[in-house]
């Protein structure tokens, strides 16, 4: 029997039809996290930071894993994925590159910032669910993830 509590899951994702895929996907795989949105790396960043919208803790509970598109407006996924792991209370949370890139340059850009995973979206929903029990399976149930502090700014 699992003991371990369902954690959060946060997306960035500008497109709105690639975030109610992920939606379905998820529901379709019965995983039993939440999944929250932000639309942006600005709003990414504004959640884990606690800012504007997201300073009130029931808002923007933290994060056990990230799921992050690197093409997005404002402040793009690299740029989000060098502050995350630049600051001491937020590296620890691992962080999946969800894309459409395959450029070698943006995989290992993606790493050298700090990406945990580099994964290249699928094209259909089926693929899509399949990617959601391969990110259950690794990172919810055979990783052993950071514990969820209640801060975000320790």
């Amino acid at each position: 029997m699992d003991s371990r509590k369902p954690v959060t899951l946060l997306m960035a994702d500008d497109d709105p039809d690639d975030r109610e895929f992920a939606l379905k996907a998820m529901q379709h795989s019965r995983l039993a996290n939440e999944l929250r949105f932000v639309e942006d790396g600005e709003e990414l960043l504004d959640y884990l930071h606690r800012r504007g919208k997201y300073a009130e803790p029931r808002s923007s509970p933290r994060p056990g894993l990230i799921l992050l598109d690197l093409n997005m407006p404002r402040v793009d996924g690299r740029e989000a994925l060098r502050e995350l792991k630049s600051h001491p209370s937020l590296k620890q949370i691992p962080v999946v590159v969800l894309t459409t890139s395959k450029t070698e340059e943006d995989i290992l850009r993606s790493y050298n910032l700090g990406a945990n995973c580099f994964i290249t979206k699928p094209v259909t929903f089926e693929g899509l669910v399949e990617v959601v029990k391969v990110l259950n399976q690794h990172w919810l149930q055979l990783v052993e993830l950071p514990p969820v502090t209640a801060s975000h700014e320790d």
